[in-house]
């Protein structure tokens, strides 16, 4: 049996897909729609059944069907019948049982239709009366080999808008009533760009800067000019470590919070937060497989499969599994390798309970790379191929992630959330516990040798941590609440073990290396330079009210309440330091709409952070605090199509760590006393035309030390930080005709000139790249080439610590990446 797709719009702002057993809507943005009356009207070849509202707002809609049962689910929606109860109408029409409407959530109503004898055909049509969902029940059986029609509203879905997201306030709402900048970077995006890392992935959100692996144990970002940005996976923070490794292959979105926020997520940074969600299983069968290949001997084959594993689908599962092999630019004698696996279990225990279980494994054996080194005011002019450790130094690394979360819907308008993750990460340099790596120390810039060490690391990172909530939807009068109260506890160990040889120093001339002049020692034989454990114990309490004073304004409040106990220990210099620290971080904000297409915001917020790094003496930090103002435009362009964000942020921390630019090893901080950034973004995303999205972003970030200790550094631009940054990526689908499928993606990105360090000593300069894709989508089938860096750019991709000879991180040169792919 074929299958012929016509498109056709019906209702502006989102679309339905209709096939004999799914719908599907991509919605626009809208605000809650109040319902107050359902009618079911019979027609001709079916009922319409009526949702009566006085609002003009175009409603998402998802839409799914099975045995003889047609469910819609309309979002950003509220029953308001003046009973109070659900409308159940039994045997409206001929072919049809039953007709019920209920609230499905708070902001979300259910329409279940049945059948007698099949699944009616369903369509969204357009009404003065309201929401009008027309069902037609006329039977039909399809001839052999006969055409069967789906209808489509649009002409595409727009897939490079999320609408609602749950990362700024940890309730599900419109992103256009969040007194907030934040970007969304969904799945369609990732994929057009054949993303295999998350530094490629937030590429795509203003004012986020990539710092590097952190010495190769895991990426490293910035944003709005504050480093340690905290990655979280799907809301869990974890605080020890760098934080773990992360996995494209299993993400269904980045989320990318702008500004301080710590009444959601405890002590972070007060620039912002990357929150990763992961894929959770689907109630369809789904199966993909998917192999990509490309230069310097990179493949990278992956499957994702899910759906239900009992008939009531009930339970349901997820499994995503992915290896990859990549030989890298650089000169190194191993290659880069990862293997991950992603099972996911969803146990729906009734109509109010959900329990989903998940499980993540990653681990890799990659190259030590410590990257370039700086020369004068600049960097090194040396091929970016070349290495300044030793091409045989490696590094494993590990990560597991085990947890749970729970719902429970007490009713329609209140519900339980609880949460708990377990994570394991660790880190040894070499291929086992007696190998040893050289270490980069200082360089001599008038002969260009390079002094290096031997030395061996450990660490290993275990983080505990438990998540509960309560929301409530309610109002007092004509104002509407939702309210959330919650709390979490955690508690993180590290441990890390170092030891170094500074009695034998290997000299390497950067300009003429000669590798392997003096064999490596054993670990064994190294003298302890460090072995001390840390034990962060944390508790957190917050309540905060979104406030819905009018339908066009909107006024959010909460506060937060931390109280934190650390314990340095260390085995090296049997010492034991203690640290309590608490502080209440408030947050306040306020959305106006003059029309509905425009959103004007603005935000006070405070954030607390508890230093973790010592000093070279062994003492802990003082925590570091933040403060921050925000106030933007968010704008609804081109019939909801097209989302932009216009904001200007004004942010100040104090006590802030950086690394130490006189330590010999990693791993220790000075405070630099007062640091401050200001600048201006823009962000848009969406859908221009059928077939053409786009997605890009501009930032001025001016981001400087404003007060320290050292009075010669106060003025200084921040280490890593560009001034101007912006990004760009759009793709075309032809839409008809026989090369309908065909498509072309083109974009770029431009990062501003960088200070190496704290005493702005050296810089890197700005660099520019281009990059292309051409892809081919046919039914169930899926072709693309991506081009990164067309033009085979030298630039310096991130400067991640205060060090003229380390994290000097060179740029990948032309990059080839071809993708196969095939659902069913």
């Amino acid at each position: 049996m074929n299958t012929r797709l016509r498109v056709q719009q019906l209702v502006p702002g989102f679309l339905l897909a209709n096939t004999i057993s799914t719908f599907v809507a991509v919605p626009a943005f809208a605000q809650i729609i109040e319902v107050t009356g359902v009618r079911v009207i019979s027609t001709p070849s079916g009922v319409n059944v009526i949702l009566e509202t006085d609002s003009q707002t175009t409603p998402q809609v998802s839409t799914t069907s099975s045995d003889k049962t047609l469910v819609t689910d309309i979002f950003n929606t509220q029953l308001r019948l003046p009973n109070g109860e659900e409308f159940r109408q039994e045997k409206p029409a001929q072919g049809i049982e039953s007709v019920t409407v209920t609230q499905l959530s708070p902001n979300t109503i259910r329409v279940t239709v049945t059948g007698t004898t099949q699944i009616p055909k369903a369509q969204i049509n357009p009404s003065s009366l309201g929401i009008v969902l027309s069902l037609n029940t006329t039977p039909t059986t399809p001839k052999p080999d006969e055409e069967i029609e789906i209808l489509v509203s649009r002409e595409i879905q727009n897939q490079y808008v999320v609408p609602n997201t749950t990362a700024g306030t940890r309730t599900d709402t419109p992103l256009r009533d969040i007194p907030q900048s934040i970007q969304v970077i969904p799945q369609r995006v990732i994929q057009d760009q054949q993303a295999i890392n998350i530094e490629e992935v937030v590429e795509n959100a203003s004012a986020v800067t990539f710092l590097g692996e952190t010495d190769g144990r895991g990426p490293r970002f910035s944003i709005r000019g504050f480093d340690n940005a905290p990655v979280l996976r799907d809301g869990f923070l974890f605080r020890s470590g760098s934080g773990g490794l992360l996995e494209v292959q299993n993400l269904s979105q980045v989320e990318v919070l702008k500004g301080p926020s710590s009444i959601l997520s405890g002590d972070i940074e007060p620039g912002g937060i990357i929150n990763v969600v992961r894929k959770r299983p689907l109630s369809e069968p789904f199966y993909n497989i998917e192999f990509q290949v490309g230069n310097r001997n990179f493949f990278r084959p992956s499957f994702d499969i899910s759906g239900p594993l009992t008939a009531d689908r009930s339970l349901l599962y997820r499994l995503n599994a992915m290896y990859l092999n990549d030989g890298g630019f650089r000169d190194f004698d191993s290659s880069y390798n990862r293997f991950s696996i992603a099972p996911a279990l969803t146990w729906k225990i009734g109509n109010r309970t959900d329990i989903n279980f998940i499980f993540e494994y990653i681990k890799d054996d990659n190259p030590a790379d410590f990257g370039t080194v700086a020369f004068g005011r600049g960097i090194a002019n040396i091929p970016r191929e070349r290495v300044m450790n030793d091409p045989s130094d490696v590094i494993q690394n590990t990560f597991s992630d085990l947890g749970y979360d729970l719902e429970h819907r007490f009713s329609d308008n209140w519900k339980l959330r609880n949460g708990f993750r377990f994570t394991h990460s660790a880190f040894n340099y070499g291929r086992n516990k007696n190998d040893v790596i050289l270490l980069p120390a200082f360089l001599d810039e008038e002969t260009g040798t390079l002094t290096r060490f031997f030395a061996d690391q450990f660490g290993d990172s275990q983080d505990y941590n438990l998540i509960t909530n309560i929301q409530g939807n309610f109002s007092t009068g004509p104002i509407r609440h939702t309210l959330l109260f919650g709390f979490d506890l955690g508690r993180a160990n590290t441990y890390s073990e170092t030891t170094v040889d500074f009695d034998n120093p290997s000299p390497l001339n950067i300009f003429n290396p000669v590798y392997g002049t003096i064999p490596k020692p054993k670990a064994n034989t190294l003298s302890p330079f460090d072995d001390q454990r840390t034990q962060q114990d944390r508790l957190g309490i917050y309540l905060q009210d979104q406030i819905k004073l009018l339908d066009n304004l909107i006024v959010l409040a909460g506060i937060r309440y931390d109280t934190i106990k650390q314990t340095l220990s260390s085995n090296l210099f049997e010492s034991r330091e203690t640290q309590y620290n608490d502080a209440f971080t408030p947050r306040v904000g306020i959305v106006y709409q003059p029309i509905e297409a425009i959103s004007l915001y603005g935000s006070y917020s405070r954030s607390f952070a508890p230093n973790t790094g010592t000093t070279v003496e062994g003492n802990l930090l003082d925590p570091e605090q933040g403060e921050g103002f925000e106030v933007g435009v968010k704008a609804q362009l081109m019939e909801n199509r097209l989302f932009a964000t216009l904001a200007y942020f004004d942010i100040t921390k104090q006590n802030v760590a950086v690394s130490d630019p006189n330590a010999v090893l990693p791993g220790f901080f000075i405070a630099t006393g007062k640091e401050r950034s200001q600048g201006v973004e823009l962000d848009v995303a969406g859908r221009i035309l059928p077939g053409w999205n786009i997605i890009a972003s501009y930032a001025f970030v001016n981001a400087k030390i404003t007060a320290d200790t050292d009075s010669e550094i106060v003025g200084n631009r921040l280490v890593g930080i560009p001034q101007h940054s912006a990004s760009l990526w759009t793709t075309y689908e032809i839409q008809a005709g026989n090369l309908q499928g065909l498509g072309f993606g083109m974009g770029f990105n431009f990062v501003g000139e960088r200070e190496g360090d704290i005493t702005n000593s050296f810089q890197a300069d700005s660099f520019f790249l281009m990059n292309a894709a051409i892809f081919y989508r046919r039914n169930n089938w899926r072709a693309q080439i991506n081009f990164n860096n067309l033009f085979n750019a030298n630039y310096i991709d991130a400067i991640g610590r205060s060090s003229r000879v380390r994290e000097i991180t060179p740029g990948e040169p032309f990059t080839v990446r071809a993708l196969v792919s095939v659902e069913f």
